[in-house]
């Protein structure tokens, strides 16, 4: 059995053929699709490091089926940048070395934007921790990914203010 699906992914209009509809969001992006940053942790939903956005929600792409997201807008840490200037939260994670060996940092951003977008810290670094417990980091770098998300929030709700003016 042959579908095909259309995905808008990192704001490119794709049609994808499945041959299988059990294939999963993360083995289409890494697998078919050659984006790589989302990362195989433990393939439950239980570590973050696969997570993207889909249709500006924060998703664990190891649990989605892809059939089940056609005609979906999915961002993945390959769209985030702008060419060679950084998306806020990537910046705001190299000025807090919130990551040491960089295996959960894409799920770890994807989730910050997220979040972000969420509107659901209000700068609280006891609510970052909280809204970012669906990713784990093996090397400990909690500190500054907590110190990361919320600088980045601050700068994006600075510039969101002054463009509004």
């Amino acid at each position: 059995m042959s579908l095909s699906i259309q995905l808008r992914i990192n704001g490119t209009q794709r049609s994808i053929p499945l041959d299988d509809p059990r294939v999963t969001l993360l083995d289409l992006l890494r697998e078919r699709l050659d984006l790589t940053g989302a990362k195989k942790g433990c393939d439950r939903g239980q570590c973050g490091a696969c997570t993207v956005l889909v249709n500006g929600r924060r998703v664990n792409s190891c649990l989605a089926l892809a059939v089940s997201l056609d005609g979906a807008e999915i961002l993945t840490i390959e769209g985030v940048a702008q060419g060679d200037v950084l998306h806020p939260v990537q910046a705001a994670f190299i000025a807090h070395d919130g990551f040491q060996c960089g295996f959960c940092t894409p799920g770890q951003i994807m989730s910050a934007i997220g979040l972000i977008h969420e509107g659901q810290t209000d700068g609280d670094p006891e609510r970052v921790r909280e809204g970012m417990s669906g990713n784990l980091c093996r090397c400990g770098a909690y500190i500054g990914i907590t110190e990361a998300v919320l600088e980045a929030e601050r700068n994006m709700n600075d510039a969101s203010r002054r463009d509004a003016a």
